[in-house]
């Protein structure tokens, strides 16, 4: 993959940047959806492809991406296909940071150094073009307008930014009601698209349910009303929950 065009989790991360404060709108979800564009960036790069509710790798050479590189490599050790919402539900420390300071070794944003209270030291983040951002953005308010079906990467970025909640700081008020709406409506336009906001929406509801389970094999009785059903095999990375504070705020 060449380094000619913005990748996924970049251009979620610009429309997320609020150019007056510095600091990105739905911070904890963004970072699941973080997570999320980097399997819709390996899709789109040929590297992992959905099977079923799973991502399978498919081939596993290096884009030249750093980032994403790591994650496909992560995603090769597992050996057989992860389940999408336990991917994206497990621990993504330093994520949004990462792609941060890379935003900042590209030119595309600056950092702000603060106090929070006077006290806390705080980084934020100043877009050093925002024409960047009015050009991602406007991909999407096309998409919206003309209802024409949009291309895997502008549908995948706007089934993420509508998962992620960005869709109230894209299109605020009663006014941007029907824009969140059709913004919404544009995930059906890219299969792995969908299949990711779905997974960073459930992670968020917390209903990361299992598979359903198979018919019970023909002669084997199905449990009774009273019995215990036997637990499955874990399969994939398990949700973690994310906790702790930061002695540095970062963008939030």
């Amino acid at each position: 993959m060449g380094r000619s065009r913005r990748t996924l989790p970049e251009e979620l991360l610009l429309l997320a940047l609020d150019p007056t404060t510095g600091t990105t709108a739905q911070p904890q979800s963004l970072d699941l959806g973080l997570a999320g564009a980097q399997l819709v960036e390996l899709a789109l790069a040929g590297r992992i492809a959905p099977d079923g509710d799973r991502i399978a790798v498919v081939a596993p050479r290096p884009t030249g991406d750093p980032t994403l590189d790591c994650a496909l490599e992560l995603l090769r050790r597992r050996g057989a296909p992860v389940r999408a919402v336990n991917w994206i539900g497990g621990p993504r420390l330093g994520l949004r940071q990462t792609y941060l300071s890379h935003l900042e070794r590209c030119g595309m944003v600056h950092a702000v150094e603060g106090q929070m209270c006077g006290v806390l030291p705080t980084t934020r983040y100043q877009a050093t073009d925002t024409a960047i951002s009015r050009e991602i953005k406007s991909r999407l308010d096309s998409a919206i307008r003309t209802g024409v079906p949009p291309d895997p990467r502008t549908a995948a970025l706007a089934a993420l930014a509508h998962a992620v909640g960005l869709g109230k700081h894209l299109y605020p008020g009663n006014e941007g009601r029907s824009s969140r709406s059709r913004l919404r409506d544009l995930i059906r336009h890219d299969p792995m698209g969908g299949l990711v906001a779905h997974a960073v929406m459930d992670v968020q509801n917390g209903a990361a349910a299992q598979p359903r389970r198979s018919p019970a094999p023909a002669g084997r009785q199905a449990p009774g009303p009273g019995a215990r059903p036997a637990p499955e095999p874990a399969r994939g990375v398990p949700a973690q929950p994310r906790h702790g504070s930061m002695a540095r705020a970062v963008a939030h």
